[in-house]
């Protein structure tokens, strides 16, 4: 096949999700839907010395009942995430993997900070007990490529395999970079997704020290708080999501469900901060996916906000989205999903707009709980601490993250 210079039409056909509220799509979407918040207090280690003691942790993920007792070994809790995630999707996509495709089928796999619990685990072993306690597979556990390698092992995948680290947008760009692969010729089918594992005790005391994190310990399910005025901070959480990327006629060929249709994506940089937004990066990587799936404002019924719950990104996402729809802005529903899951960093992306998928695919509108104080700053419809039935025909949703790393992906419902 000729590449590079085709524009092929990419739909989703299967997706899977681990979360703080749900292990599985239907589980997922029965608490996304009914405002369940995943954040309580951390119980797997001593939080006595830091400010936020709260976090939004799978408390029932059992790698035991998916994975074998080697692969357990051999494998950092953010990669059992993602083996758990990819084979929801792959076998609720029905994608049948043999020698016919492998080569034509691709991997993209998202983390912000890899196998943080192998390092940390690592690193106490060195300094407490020495050289000849250290694991030999730590460095493989660790790697960031660890989830990308460990879903081509399992399923045979030989085609294109890549391993992004863009911070909070991780999950977003893989998904966008699947399209875009597809849609030129790259690849027939992308397993894209993302995973993240970050409640640990180094990792939280770094984001307790940023004075990014909600110290609203004695009401964790109250904690994180989006576009509402009495907001303070994000909370941690963990995750992971995967989506079967297809090029429509390949689907079409073995009889696929189709989710949706990617028709949008950008991405780009804001060139400002390490860690402070910028709005006008935000409004242009909207502008961006707007301009590359070819449909108006008018056409966007639903935005699955960044929303992080911190008084700077939420003013700020908002002023964008105003910027971007105008007087439009007011009348398009616009929620946060962290709300509820907490701030699953290079997972976000892929995990929200698996929310956003469901939404579309129920009509129905996930909330942003816990919002309680209207902002005057923040003054837009953000399907306040309920959810409601909506028309959703297309849907845009964004991941902003440090480093100024930011993406927008736009999905339809397929019709034709």
């Amino acid at each position: 096949m000729k590449q590079g210079n085709l524009n092929r039409r990419v739909v989703v056909t299967g997706i899977g999700v681990v979360s703080p509220i749900g292990i599985g799509r239907k589980s997922f979407w029965d608490s996304v839907s009914k405002g369940v918040s995943g954040v309580k207090l951390i119980d797997n280690f001593d939080t006595t010395p830091y400010r936020t003691k709260i976090a939004a942790q799978i408390k029932d993920f059992d790698p035991s009942k998916y994975l074998t007792p080697q692969k357990i070994y051999s494998t950092d809790r953010f990669t059992q995430l993602a083996l758990v995630a990819v084979k929801e999707a792959i076998d609720v996509s029905r994608l049948i993997i043999d020698d016919n495709n492998r080569k034509r089928i691709g991997i993209i796999w998202g983390s912000s900070e890899g196998g943080i619990n192998t390092r940390e685990e690592a690193y106490k072993t060195f300094f407490l007990k020495g050289p000849k306690a250290t694991d030999p597979m730590t460095s493989p556990k660790a790697m960031g490529v660890a989830p990308a390698a460990n879903i081509s092992i399992e399923y045979g995948v030989k085609g294109l395999n890549y391993s992004i680290t863009n911070t909070c947008s991780s999950g977003a760009v893989t998904v966008g970079e699947g399209y875009r692969l597809i849609k030129h010729g790259y690849a027939d089918v992308i397993i894209a997704g993302s995973s993240e594992a970050p409640v640990t005790p180094a990792m939280l005391c770094s984001w307790c020290k940023l004075r990014a994190l909600s110290t609203r310990n004695d009401a964790p399910e109250k904690a994180v708080r989006p576009f509402s005025k009495d907001r303070d901070g994000l909370v941690l959480g963990e995750g992971g999501g995967a989506v079967i990327l297809e090029e429509l006629e390949h689907a079409l060929a073995r009889s696929a469900k189709i989710y949706c249709e990617v028709i949008g994506y950008w991405s780009n940089s804001d060139a400002y901060h390490l860690t402070y937004p910028n709005t006008q990066g935000e409004t242009a990587v909207m502008k961006g996916a707007l301009e590359d799936s070819g449909v108006s404002i008018d056409e966007i019924d639903y935005i699955n906000a960044h929303g992080t719950g911190t008084p700077i990104n939420d003013k700020g996402e908002t002023e964008a989205i105003k910027t971007v729809f105008g007087k439009r802005a007011y009348s398009i529903p616009v929620s946060s999903t962290k709300s509820m899951i907490g701030h699953l960093l290079g997972a976000a992306g892929t995990v929200e707009l698996i929310a956003t998928i469901l939404a579309m695919e129920n009509q129905f509108l996930p909330p942003t709980i816990n919002y309680e104080i209207p902002d005057p700053e923040c003054d837009l419809d953000y399907v306040p601490n309920k959810g409601r039935k909506a028309k959703v025909n297309t849907a845009l949703t964004n991941s902003f993250g440090f480093g100024g790393a930011n993406a927008a992906i736009i999905i339809r419902n397929h019709t034709d």
